[in-house]
């Protein structure tokens, strides 16, 4: 359990795709739409980095608002994404992005506190809330969920297969509720999100391991 908990500690100190994107992450509309668009970006068959790039860019033009989002022309957010070498779905993506504010509006008025008002605490609910959005299917919720469950704690702890994977790969627990007891409840969020990039071979597993045991 020593090893578990310094090799889960050691993750910590990685910054989650969010502070990545650029997103200072709390529970208020506009940095919660920056990682609906954030998870969209990251649905595609696209590298990571691009994703989070691209959302840098997105952002960096002014877009951090569903209104903003909206009133940006379709050219606009494809020349933002083209920064960020968002390329081959850059412009399907544009599009997605535009119906997807636009939906935020109407049914959220641009906050999506107001989905998480209506799921009450229910993931499956919150699943089922988020897959409506243009480009976002089951895997892009977990992505949302698991990244937002830093502000809010009725989530945690909350681990999608990806962050399960890279549990394993690292010798941790893959029950989520084990996994949860190496960090403090709030460090839950980061915990996770670090071990999806072991998942996808961003980070080495036996690079992180080896640095531990070596103090």
């Amino acid at each position: 359990m020593g090893d578990q908990r310094a090799v889960a500690r050691a993750l910590l100190t990685r910054h989650t795709y969010a502070e990545e994107a650029g997103i200072s992450l709390a529970d208020r509309p506009a940095p919660l739409y920056q990682l609906l668009v954030l998870v969209t970006l990251l649905s595609t068959r696209i590298r990571a980095q691009v994703a989070v790039a691209a959302a840098r860019e997105l952002f960096a033009a002014g877009y951090r608002t569903a209104a903003a989002m909206e009133a940006a022309s379709w050219q606009q957010r494809v020349d933002a994404l083209g920064r960020g070498h968002y390329r081959r779905y850059d412009e399907r993506t544009a599009t997605m992005l535009g119906t997807g504010a636009r939906l935020c509006l109407d049914r959220w008025h641009g906050d999506l506190r107001r989905l998480r008002r209506q799921a009450d605490g229910d993931q499956d609910q919150l699943r089922r809330l988020l897959v409506e959005f243009p480009g976002i299917g089951p895997t892009g919720a977990d992505i949302f969920l698991r990244e937002v469950q830093t502000v809010w704690p009725e989530l945690r702890p909350y681990a999608d297969r990806r962050a399960v994977a890279g549990a394993k790969r690292l010798g941790l627990p893959a029950a989520t509720d084990r996994l949860a007891g190496l960090v403090d409840e709030g460090e839950f969020g980061r915990l996770a999100s670090a071990l999806v990039r072991v998942a996808l071979g961003e980070e080495s597993a036996g690079q992180i391991t080896r640095s531990v045991a070596a103090g």
